[in-house]
């Protein structure tokens, strides 16, 4: 697989993980202590809240990520782990673009 593929497919990526961000943004607006909901409920919706903040901060990360590997694709760092130095092997690449570590480190 060449790199215009697997920029290709970053692209793409990026895109899904900047839609993803602006739905949790929504999702993850506060829950007004006037809502005619029941208390349960209320607490349900903080809980979820919660959840989707989470979601949100990982989404952030992964974005950031992938713009760091999309602006190395055309260096000879791409691919190249940030811990051990050795490569990432493409089907890593592939599965996760946004890896900056190898298996084995990012354990």
């Amino acid at each position: 697989m060449d790199k215009k593929q697997i920029k290709e497919i970053i692209l793409k990526e990026i895109s899904k993980t900047e839609r993803l961000i602006s739905d949790y943004r929504d999702m993850s607006q506060p829950v007004e202590p006037d809502n005619a909901i029941g208390r349960i409920s209320r607490m349900d919706a903080i809980n979820n809240q919660s959840v989707t903040e989470a979601s949100l901060r990982q989404a952030e990360e992964k974005l950031r990520n992938l713009n760091r590997v999309l602006s190395r694709i055309d260096t000879n760092d791409f691919g190249i782990c940030q811990k051990c130095g050795k490569e990432i092997h493409i089907r890593r690449i592939m599965i996760r673009p946004e890896s900056l570590l190898c298996v084995n480190c990012a354990r």
